[in-house]
């Protein structure tokens, strides 16, 4: 529909073109209404679409309903459903707070104090690291909520009525007893249950400062979260001016009497230590009903009863000659890269395909470099956590690595096809999310590698690699190479280079260092130099008598 303006303008084109003028001027006269008629309508349409195009506007960051959005992710993780994260906290948002503050014995108000907000978000967190907690709060009755009122009665020191306090374990110290609610959270008998079984817990003054100190042994709790194959956690608390320190070893069949300790850190050696007595032969734990059982309270090494061993009969004493662990189980990977370090420099940088002369040297390299790569990574997911300290991750890691100790055993008997296909059956029955497994895996590496605990890397690097993310296995194929967490195998360790190396041929992301995309050359022709492609290093064995040690100390 044309406005009046355009009416008024095609009158007067019609007037203008009467019959009356001559031929010429017709024809002006129409070229005239055409361009006339035609801007006019080009301006209406131009206006109509001006109307007619909706006005946005430029969302601007609001702190606010970020925080808002956190707050209802976490709600909704712990079973208080929130609705979509959207940022506003509207009736089912508050009606969601209401039932997480009704769960915790809060006032239910809908509207979150300072704390109650902190406390839910820095749960949500540290439920995403995992561990055996959180593994076992989603196999209970009450799901992951469980782990509120654990975390909750954790944080206050005090636990609820019908579990006691903290302290009411016949006077344990704080740091132990959340050790024991740590244990028992993952095993079927309860912390009371599990202080009566005989050499759960054995004490004995480690640091020679007058005061008991307490080894756990989590051999006894039955629990397949704390135990592998051949080892299982033991816990060592030394006491310190601040409290006791925890140091965690992975261990069967010890006593106090393996263990030294110089204020808060702690050593094992297997042997015991000089003036104290050897503990005899382990025994097995007696039944719930027997009258002998209970904690052992020792105020020496002497007197400390012995762990018992899982195996029957005569042949138990037996168990450590028939499976004696590789001497390359204990080297350090720290030390270990100090020194490519700096071979590393005295040789003018890294090797690279030119110059490849030693291929063990040149994934030596690569492996200090994947290294670097993963703490640096992890460290960035451990920022990213609140509410959790750096002893808490440590201590859920170390649970960690046990869990999948079975597919660590597998290491140097199994191919990589096999393992990795066992690896991605644990991930579907493992009760976590993909995201939430990565996380934990990038994590328990950066802590593992830190602290120089190969079991905990090494299960790291294999979660990793079953829940997709083959280019990690080139840290596997690295520890067998190198033999560091298993014994070492350069036949074994192919497989696990030719699955990251396949996986990047594919076009996967690299994880490690990639700005240098001739990676990947470099560690397809060093890996096959240690099956005899290229000259091998000359071994130091036959030298090694003949070279003079000296000590700075």
């Amino acid at each position: 529909m044309f406005s009046k303006s355009l009416k008024t303008t095609l009158a007067a084109s019609v007037l203008a073109t009467s019959g009356a003028a001559p031929a010429v001027a017709d024809n002006l006269g129409a070229a005239l209404v055409g361009s006339i008629i035609g801007g006019v309508i080009v301006n209406e349409a131009h206006k109509n679409r001006a109307r007619k195009q909706p006005v946005t506007r430029k969302r601007t960051y609001s702190p606010a309903r970020a925080q808002n959005r956190e707050t209802q992710t976490a709600l909704n993780y712990f079973g208080f459903p929130a609705g979509s994260p959207d940022g506003v906290m509207g009736r089912k948002s508050r009606a969601a707070v209401a039932q997480y503050q009704g769960h915790l014995g809060f006032p239910a108000t809908g509207q979150l104090t300072q704390y109650e907000r902190d406390f839910l978000v820095s749960s949500y967190s540290r439920a995403q690291i995992g561990g055996p907690q959180v593994i076992k709060a989603m196999q209970g009755p009450n799901g992951v909520r469980g782990l509120l009122r654990t975390w909750r009665d954790e944080a206050t020191g005090t636990r609820s009525a019908s579990a006691g306090g903290y302290g009411s374990y016949g006077g344990l110290p704080f740091e132990v007893s959340e050790a024991v609610d740590e244990i028992a959270a993952s095993a079927d008998p309860s912390a009371e249950q599990l202080l009566q079984r005989s050499g759960f817990m054995q004490l004995a003054d480690l640091n020679g400062d007058g005061k008991n100190d307490y080894m756990i042994d989590t051999s006894v709790s039955g629990s397949s979260f704390w135990c592998g194959a051949s080892h299982c956690s033991v816990m060592v608390f030394a006491s310190t001016p601040q409290g006791y320190q925890r140091n965690d070893f992975m261990a069967r069949g010890v006593t106090t009497a393996n263990f030294s300790c110089h204020q808060g850190v702690c050593r094992m050696s297997d042997d015991p230590a000089p003036g104290t007595v050897q503990a005899g032969a382990p025994t097995p734990a007696p039944a719930p009903g027997d009258s002998v059982g209970g904690t052992v309270l020792a105020s020496a090494p002497q007197a400390v009863a012995p762990a018992p061993a899982p195996a029957a009969g005569g042949l138990a004493a037996l168990q450590l000659f028939q499976q004696p662990a590789p001497a390359a189980n204990t080297a350090s990977l720290t030390s270990h890269c100090s020194k490519v370090s700096l071979l590393t420099s005295s040789n003018g940088g890294y090797m690279t395909v030119s110059n490849l002369r030693d291929p063990e040297l040149a994934l030596g390299e690569q492996f200090c470099l994947t290294r670097s790569y993963a703490i640096n990574s992890g460290e960035a997911l451990v920022a990213k956590v609140q509410g959790v300290s750096q002893a808490q991750v440590d201590s859920q890691c170390d649970a960690f690595g046990p869990v999948v100790q079975p597919y660590l055993a597998k290491l140097g008997s199994s191919g990589s096809d096999a393992l990795v296909s066992d690896l991605q059956k644990f991930v579907l029955q493992s009760n976590m999310s993909i995201e939430q497994l990565s996380n934990t895996a990038g994590i328990c590496l950066f802590s593992g590698y830190r602290r120089d605990n190969m079991e905990v890397a090494l299960g790291a690097a294999l979660i990793m690699v079953g829940v997709g993310q083959r280019p990690y296995a080139e840290l596997i194929g690295h520890h067998l190479a190198q033999g560091f967490g298993v014994a070492k195998s350069p036949e074994q360790a192919q497989g696990w280079y030719q699955t990251a190396i396949a996986a990047l041929e594919a076009g996967a992301d690299p994880v490690f260092a990639p700005g240098q995309p001739e990676r990947l050359a470099l560690i397809k022709a060093a890996s096959a130099g240690l099956t005899g492609g290229l000259a091998q290093p000359v071994p130091a064995a036959s030298t090694a008598a003949a070279l003079p040690s000296f000590s700075t100390d």
